[in-house]
């Protein structure tokens, strides 16, 4: 019952941070909106439509009031949202973000390192995992596909804020593939790759998830 009242900062107010905090809102947990302007007409008809479980204060404060961190933000401005949060020593930063070029062409961090363990260097006392990267927002409000739900992979270093992760992705319907140590996050993001390639240029849409299926 105590983890269900811890709160939940999300830096981003886009499709996948609105889409996943009312998700959890929906679960009962508070959420948390770190916005450079909490007062912007987006940001609050935002925490209105969610509710009295939403709320909105800068990125400094929502990453104060709350352990487990969600990082949904454009690429480009995940550095400048990190350097405002402040401190981040001993926070669970779930890394929802793909580096992709301007044009959707591909990655600008890939192969050789990821953007999830480019976050962890520029926040070493934090623990970071990666999730929610590689199905759409629209699928992050309904994780079912009839009969099942899609996998969500997620990879990180700490087993306990994996398994912290792990609980709170179950909880909105996703099943959990742990896909290992943070490097695989340089597997994960060309995932997320794929998922556009296949949505937005071969036609299949934005109703696709991925699935592990077993014997």
């Amino acid at each position: 019952m105590q983890e269900l009242m811890d709160p939940i900062a999300i830096l981003g107010a886009g499709q996948v941070g609105s889409a996943l905090g009312r998700q959890w809102a929906g679960k009962g947990r508070r959420i948390i909106f770190g916005a450079r302007d909490p007062q912007s007409a987006k940001v609050l008809a935002l925490t209105d439509s969610i509710g009295p479980r939403s709320t909105a204060v800068t990125v400094r404060e929502a990453v104060a009031s709350a352990e487990m961190v969600l990082i949904a933000t454009p690429w480009s401005k995940t550095r400048e949202a990190l350097d405002a949060a402040g401190d981040l020593d001993g926070k669970i930063l779930m890394d929802a973000t793909n580096p992709l070029a301007p044009d959707l062409s591909g990655l600008t961090v890939g192969h050789t390192s990821s953007a999830a363990e480019q976050i962890a260097h520029w926040a070493p006392g934090s623990s970071v995992v990666k999730a929610f990267n590689c199905i759409g927002a629209k699928s992050m409000s309904e994780p079912r596909f009839g009969s099942m739900s899609a996998s969500m992979f997620i990879c990180g270093d700490a087993e306990e804020a994996k398994s912290r992760v792990a609980r709170l992705t179950e909880e909105i319907g996703f099943e959990v593939i742990d896909a290992g140590p943070l490097s695989n996050a340089r597997l994960l993001e060309p995932l997320a790759m794929l998922w556009i390639d296949l949505a937005l240029k071969r036609g299949l849409g934005p109703d696709i998830g991925f699935k592990i299926l077993r014997r």
